[in-house]
């Protein structure tokens, strides 16, 4: 028994350590969630290991019954040729007027998504992170994104000391989606 307490006290301290927005970041207010559910391009990621070699890459977020979110992550896998895709389940990790979510692909762990930069006349463009300056990706409701506005959002990011020249571009083609 005592082992199983220690356990369970070590992975809530490694899942508090997961959490939160990096220092100096500041995460969108007055968020609409309803603006913001529909599909998205990625026009830009840092690499990780679930998105490596995947070109066209969108994600798909629509309200559920409960209210919470469905999330569909799609992507074309280049070197073997075949669509890869991922479910989640989002929610909002608090104020409905904040751009926090707690997203999850494997319950019962649950990853920080905070929306840190947005057009907030449209939502034609977002940035978003999560607990550590590892993870950025930057989308837009279109296959391309504006140079003049893409550049100001890699300022920012570079700004919040995020690793911009690491970015990379998935090719994104309108035939294939």
């Amino acid at each position: 028994m005592a082992k199983y307490i220690i356990l369970s006290a070590l992975m809530m301290v490694v899942w508090a350590g997961c959490s939160g927005v990096p220092s100096g970041v500041e995460v969108v207010q007055d968020f609409e969630l309803d603006r913001y559910l529909g599909t998205w391009y990625e026009i830009a990621r840092l690499d990780h290991s679930f998105e490596r070699g995947l070109s066209q890459v969108t994600a798909q977020y629509s309200l559920r019954d409960d209210g919470r979110i469905d999330v569909l992550n799609r992507g074309y896998h280049d070197a073997k040729e075949t669509w890869s895709s991922a479910r989640a389940i989002a929610r909002l990790a608090g104020d409905p007027a904040v751009g926090s979510l707690k997203v999850s692909f494997f319950r019962p762990f649950w990853a920080d998504y905070h929306i840190i930069a947005l057009d907030r006349q449209q939502y034609r463009y977002a940035m978003v992170a999560s607990h550590s300056r590892h993870y950025l990706w930057i989308l837009a409701r279109t296959p391309t994104l504006d140079d003049d506005i893409l550049n100001g959002l890699l300022s920012k990011a570079a700004a919040w000391g995020y690793a911009t020249d690491a970015l990379i571009f998935p090719q994104q083609d309108d035939a294939n989606l």
